[in-house]
């Protein structure tokens, strides 16, 4: 059985379509990255997954739990992480009070094993000397290292992250991508949102690219991005031309 299987998502905001019979599955220790225009519906997958909205019609199942009446907490209770574009801390509370909140929250720990969970994850991501700074202090890096903190201090088997290159350095690119393939070797599962590219290339195995709400491709991420699909809905490819040798 799948980690996670989404069966026919369909989803629409009045005439806008930001999800249209999208189907796939992801196994355990899978690195998938979804790439796409504006607009697409990505960030819309991600949200139907975690439950901040709800699909029009399908099914998403996390390996025998139909998440269709599962709130947002409960999914990540369950094992579902998410990351959001724009990081969400609560920035008067200090880092390391933020990450132990996700892991008695999101965690279900209590005690040593919440405060060892909360100092790991900060450790992992570079936050460790961070961890008494309130969060609202951080830097954009920082921020995006939080966020990514924070889910993994849930113990997530999925996890969902949404553009956290956007904005970043090469050099912080690089930090970010060696411990996002760190994971994979724990066995979690990554599904990856981003526009940096080559941050995906580095990183994943498989390439969804979406528009309009639908899956136009899907396999091995240089075969994805080298696709005419792919290319006419970049705009002629302007984007994917960046990224690959013509």
């Amino acid at each position: 059985m799948p980690l996670l299987q989404l069966e026919g998502i369909s989803k629409k905001f009045g005439q806008v379509v930001v999800g249209e019979e999208i189907t796939f599955q992801l196994e355990q220790g899978d690195s998938v990255g979804i790439v796409g225009p504006n607009g697409a519906g990505k960030t819309s997958l991600f949200a139907m997954i975690s439950g901040d909205i709800r699909p029009d019609s399908g099914d998403i199942f996390f390996e025998d739990m139909n998440l269709a009446h599962m709130t947002p907490s409960s999914r990540a209770r369950a094992g579902i992480g998410r990351t959001y574009q724009v990081p969400r801390p609560f920035e008067h509370m200090t880092v390391f009070e933020n990450a132990l909140l996700a892991a008695q929250q999101g965690g279900r720990l209590r005690g040593k094993k919440s405060y060892a969970q909360a100092f790991a994850a900060l450790d992992r991501t570079g936050l460790g000397e961070y961890a008494n700074r309130p969060a609202g202090s951080l830097m954009l890096l920082h921020r995006k290292r939080l966020e990514l903190a924070r889910s993994l201090a849930m113990g997530p088997r999925v996890l969902l992250l949404d553009e956290i290159a956007g904005g970043l350095t090469d050099l912080e690119v690089n930090e970010l991508t060696t411990i996002i393939r760190q994971l994979r070797t724990e066995g979690i599962a990554v599904v990856w949102i981003e526009h940096v590219v080559r941050a995906l290339l580095s990183t994943v195995d498989r390439l969804l690219c979406l528009a309009a709400g639908v899956i136009v491709a899907d396999g091995a991420p240089q075969e994805v991005l080298a696709s005419e699909a792919v290319r006419a809905v970049y705009l002629g490819g302007k984007i994917i031309n960046e990224v690959l040798p013509q």
